[in-house]
C-alpha cells in the first residue's frame, strides 16, 4: 500500500512553485504528511577576468541565500500556522541533483514541482530541472504547471 508521509516541496518562490505548495497542501491535509520545503542555490560560475571580483559575488551569494532561507522560514511559519508540518533546507549545487538526493535521503514519498512550461528555444538553451527531476527521483513526481 501506498503511504504518504513527507512530500518534498522545491521552490523558487515563483507562482509556478506557489501552485505546486498548493496542491502538496491538498495531500499533506489527507495524509498529515510532513511538507519539505527546500530551495537550491546553484553556483555561479565567474569569468577569469572578473577574479578581482569574486569576492563581491561571494558576499552576494551569501546575501541571496540569507534572503531565501528568510522567504523559507516565512512560509514554514505561516504553514505552521495551519496546522501543517514542516521543515526547511538551503542546499546548494544542481537544481534537479540536489532535489534528488534530498528526495533520498529523507525518504520522500513524493516531489510536488512546479514546471515554467517552457518549450522551443528557451528550453534547449535552459533544460528544464522538472523534466531532469521526473527522469531521476526516487519516487514518484508531481508537476504542477500553472492554467494560461
Amino acid at each position: 500500500m501506498f503511504t504518504v508521509s513527507s512530500i518534498l516541496v522545491p521552490t523558487d518562490f515563483s507562482e509556478n512553485a506557489q501552485k505546486a505548495l498548493d496542491l502538496a497542501k491538498e495531500i499533506a491535509r489527507g495524509t498529515n504528511a510532513t511538507l519539505h520545503l527546500i530551495h537550491v542555490v546553484e553556483p555561479v560560475v565567474y569569468p577569469a577576468d572578473w577574479s578581482y571580483a569574486q569576492v563581491g559575488f561571494a558576499d552576494l551569494e551569501r546575501e541571496l541565500e540569507t534572503n531565501m532561507q528568510k522567504e523559507l522560514n516565512t512560509m514554514a511559519d505561516l504553514l505552521k500556522k495551519e496546522g501543517y508540518k514542516v521543515e526547511t533546507a538551503i542546499l546548494r549545487g544542481r537544481a534537479s541533483d540536489e532535489i534528488c538526493a534530498y528526495a533520498k535521503d529523507h525518504k520522500a514519498s513524493i516531489v510536488a514541482i512546479g514546471t515554467h512550461g517552457r518549450g522551443g528555444l528557451e528550453h534547449f538553451l535552459f533544460g528544464s530541472t522538472t523534466e531532469r527531476v521526473l527522469r531521476k527521483a526516487p519516487c514518484p513526481v508531481l508537476s504542477v504547471r500553472l492554467e494560461h
